[in-house]
């Protein structure tokens, strides 16, 4: 806590401390019985310790969610805080070190953590109403700075820990090591449900079976439906959820045949299609409206399920112009290929080069298929007198010829004409028949939610860089930033629902009061950020307390949220 602050009278100190936002995410916590959970399959054995690793666990996961800060650095961060607000007593908090907080994540590691997120996920089902129905699975890429030589896939303390290596960086960051984040949230508010680390060369396609199987065991049944993109879409994932009962919604790959027959029929015929969407323009005001059309088309896939074409106007304007982009950028790069060519002292002169800087091009900007390109021989004539000596009408002279690579490419017209008749076309794939066309599209669409709980991990949480040097610890620390996603998402939702029962179309939380439709929990977290108490010390005795007066918009946040508003009073 602060230290007192000594007033002009000496026999008076005032002694501030911060309250911040802590009481309202504890209030949560205590909702979840998260500490309970954490005592129970973290359990403290060593009675040298003077606090549990559950509290410890506790003070990091309230730092990820209040303000992020390195390990090393907890003890500065909770000692400015009022007592108790982090899960420790003042005298517990000058023993709290990275030491104390290393060895709580040491043992989270080794806990059963796959029973421990089941039970946590389980208790917000119960106390939150959070059903399960629909759920939507995603990963991400988690960047590391340094070496990581020894974090391979070792085995520590008997379980395998992730393997920090090279893979396919969703960050666009190939010349750093990864971990792969699975995550996988409920459609009801966008509530994370389900989470694991893998290696970070791990594809996507073979995660899936192995997160289907868990969330059946945590929803308790198999007829959810799982919603993925386009990884789903191979035939031992989706053979699995079908043959044990589930549901799931893809997207189909341009891999598949399906995908090809289709952009060829329609060259020829006009689907009839079913508008789902007539909306206004969500980037532009005068811009053109955003309209969704569904059409299931005639022929079920190799599978015999069916498929779910989709059309978007905003996503054909879209292609189109990235087409003509991608295009414009490659007959520019490509002619300042045939410039260098052209140079006398031109560098790329074997064939071999030449293709190979040709065909980075068109994989640069993916317009191989539009893109003719012919790698054409120039002849380059000059002539050299037979002998030395004053040139005169008599002088003699022999032809050199020089053989010199150039390039020619031309735009297949006939090839863009026919993408441009499926552009802003998609296909969905699901093996519930029951599904219409409009609904499963409404499935789907719910999948750019998942992203933005990616967006807040690592913009708002900041996960990277990550300040450790153990994978284990590593792992364990993961573990702790899913339950603060769970935690601010139970937030974000319970405020949005409370809002549409009181009829509330806004809240005044952006700043300057200005108004918000959808707030998010880092809004919400700010508007009580700067709460203090004051006390009032006369010889080291509390004189008189001053609590924080709330305003009146944080006074109906709290009600929205069933916070009482003696949370922000507390009595030690």
């Amino acid at each position: 806590m602060d230290q007192p602050q000594v007033l002009p009278n000496p026999r008076f100190a005032l002694r501030s401390e911060r309250l911040g936002p802590l009481p309202l995410i504890n209030h949560f916590l205590q909702r979840i019985g998260l500490a309970a959970l954490l005592e129970q399959f973290v359990p403290t054995t060593d009675r040298r310790c003077t606090f549990s690793h559950a509290a410890a666990l506790g003070v990091l996961l309230r730092s990820i969610i209040v303000e992020r800060e390195p390990i090393y650095r907890q003890g500065e961060t909770a000692v400015g805080f009022a007592s108790g607000l982090f899960g420790l007593s003042a005298a517990e908090l000058e023993h709290l070190g990275d030491d104390r907080l290393g060895r709580a994540l040491d043992h989270l590691f080794d806990a059963d953590r796959a029973a421990l997120l089941t039970a946590v996920v389980v208790a917000v089902g119960q106390k939150f109403g959070v059903t399960f129905d629909q759920l939507h699975n995603d990963s991400t890429s988690v960047a590391f700075c340094g070496q990581y030589r020894a974090a391979a896939g070792r085995a520590l303390r008997g379980r395998t820990a992730p393997a920090i290596t090279y893979g396919f960086s969703k960050d666009h960051r190939p010349d750093l090591k990864q971990l792969l984040f699975i995550l996988t949230i409920d459609a009801d508010g966008g509530v994370p449900v389900q989470f694991r680390v893998a290696d970070g060369n791990t594809n996507d396609s073979i995660t899936h079976i192995e997160t289907w199987n868990t969330l059946r065991a945590l929803a308790g049944r198999a007829d959810f439906l799982y919603v993925a993109d386009s990884k789903l879409c191979s035939r031992d994932n989706m053979e699995h959820i079908a043959r044990c009962g589930g549901r799931f919604v893809t997207v189909l790959p341009r891999s598949r045949l399906e995908d090809a027959e289709f952009r060829k029929w329609i060259q020829t015929n006009t689907p009839p299609w079913e508008l789902v969407w007539d909306r206004p323009n969500p980037r532009a005001s005068d811009g053109p409206r955003d309209c969704w059309s569904v059409y299931r088309a005639e022929l079920p896939s190799a599978e015999a399920w069916p498929v779910t074409w989709v059309f978007s106007t905003l996503l054909k304007l879209r292609q189109e112009s990235r087409r003509r982009r991608n295009i414009a950028a490659a007959s520019e790069a490509l002619d300042a290929l045939h410039a260098r060519l052209l140079k006398a002292r031109a560098r790329l002169r074997g064939a071999a080069q030449i293709d190979l800087q040709v065909a980075e091009i068109l994989d640069r900007y993916h317009v191989g298929r539009y893109l003719k390109v012919q790698r054409t021989v120039r002849e380059e004539h000059a002539f050299k007198q037979t002998r030395r000596g004053r040139p005169g009408p008599a002088t003699a002279y022999r032809k050199i010829t020089h053989r010199r690579y150039d390039i020619e490419w031309t735009l297949d017209t006939a090839a863009v004409d026919y993408d441009k008749m499926s552009d802003g076309m998609y296909p969905l794939l699901t093996n519930d028949r029951n599904l219409s066309p409009a609904a499963v599209l409404t499935a789907h669409k719910g999948q750019p939610r998942i992203e933005k709980r990616f967006e807040q991990l690592k913009t708002v949480h900041e996960i990277a860089p990550v300040f450790l040097k153990n994978e284990g610890r590593i792992e364990a620390l993961f573990t702790l930033y899913f339950l603060a996603l769970l935690v601010q998402a139970l937030i974000e939702r319970e405020l949005r629902q409370a809002m549409q029962r009181e009829h509330l179309e806004t809240l005044p939380i952006y700043p300057e009061q200005r108004a918000c439709r959808r707030p998010t929990t880092e809004q919400i977290l700010r508007l009580f950020s700067l709460a203090e108490r004051h006390t009032l010390l006369e010889q080291d005795r509390a004189v008189q307390c001053f609590q924080p007066e709330l305003t009146e918009l944080q006074c109906q946040v709290l009600n929205l949220l069933s916070v009482p508003q003696s949370a922000f009073r507390p009595k030690n």
